[in-house]
C-alpha cells in the first residue's frame, strides 16, 4: 500500500500543471491557467515503487471554469521511455527528487486501471494511507490485464485521451481500449454494460459535482 505523506513539494504540482496544461489539444484556455485542486483519488502500485494520482484541477482564468482531470504518476528515478510525458519535477519534502508524468503514458498506471476496471482493484483516498475511496464507483467489464513488456499507444483529442494496448487475450494488437475522460462534466454515466468509473469533484460555486473519469469506449 502507498503511504501518504503530508508534506510539501517545490514546485508544486499546481505550478507544474499550470505551465504543462497549455501544451495540451485537450486544454481550452487561452493563457495561464489559474488552478484550483477540485478531487481526486490515488491507485496503489502493488510494487510500492510508483505513486498514482487521478487530480481534477479547475481552471477559473477564462470566462466559465473549466474542470480537468489530470492522472499523474510520481516516481524516484527518470524514465527514459517517458521523457515525452514528463510534467516536470519536483522536491518532495520527505522523499527527494521525484519524476512526475502523464499517466496516460505510464505501464504501470495503465495495469493498475485495468485492475480497477475489472473491479481487482480498488481506488484509494487522496490524503490518507491505506484507505479506500468509498465515493469512487465502478462498473466493472473484462478488460483484461496487459500483456507483458506491452507498449501502450496514446491518442490525445480535443476532449478525451484514449490508451490502446495489448493484452493476452488480444488477437490484433492494441486490442484493449480505455478512455481518460479530460475535460469533465456533470451527466449521466454510460449504459451498465460499459465499464466505467465515475467520481465526485468539486464545483468551482463549492457544490459536488460527479462524472465519469474513466470509461470503455
Amino acid at each position: 500500500m502507498a503511504e501518504i505523506h503530508e508534506t510539501t513539494m517545490k514546485p508544486t504540482k499546481l505550478e507544474l500543471l499550470a505551465r504543462w496544461l497549455p501544451t495540451r489539444h485537450w486544454y481550452t484556455g487561452a493563457g495561464s491557467p489559474a488552478l484550483a485542486k477540485s478531487g481526486g483519488f490515488r491507485l496503489d502500485d502493488p510494487d510500492g515503487e510508483v505513486g498514482i494520482e487521478f487530480m481534477v484541477v479547475t481552471d477559473t482564468s477564462g470566462a466559465e471554469p473549466v474542470v480537468y482531470l489530470v492522472p499523474m504518476t510520481y516516481r524516484g528515478a527518470r524514465v527514459e521511455d517517458l521523457d515525452h510525458a514528463l510534467i516536470g519535477t519536483s522536491e518532495h519534502g520527505v522523499l527527494g527528487l521525484r519524476w512526475l508524468y502523464d499517466a496516460a503514458h505510464d505501464p504501470v498506471f495503465i495495469e493498475q486501471v485495468a485492475q480497477v476496471l475489472t473491479g481487482k482493484a480498488a481506488a484509494q483516498d487522496q490524503h490518507t494511507s491505506d484507505t479506500p475511496d468509498l465515493t469512487v464507483h465502478v462498473v466493472p467489464g473484462d478488460i483484461l490485464s496487459p500483456a507483458p513488456g506491452f507498449r501502450p499507444t496514446v491518442i490525445d483529442t480535443d476532449t478525451h485521451t484514449d490508451i490502446a494496448f495489448d493484452s493476452d487475450r488480444s488477437t490484433n494488437a492494441g486490442a484493449e481500449l480505455i478512455r481518460v475522460h479530460r475535460r469533465l462534466a456533470a451527466g449521466p454515466v454510460p449504459p451498465r454494460d460499459r465499464s466505467h468509473l465515475d467520481a465526485p469533484w468539486e464545483a468551482a460555486d463549492g457544490a459536488s459535482r460527479r462524472g465519469v473519469f474513466l470509461s470503455t469506449p
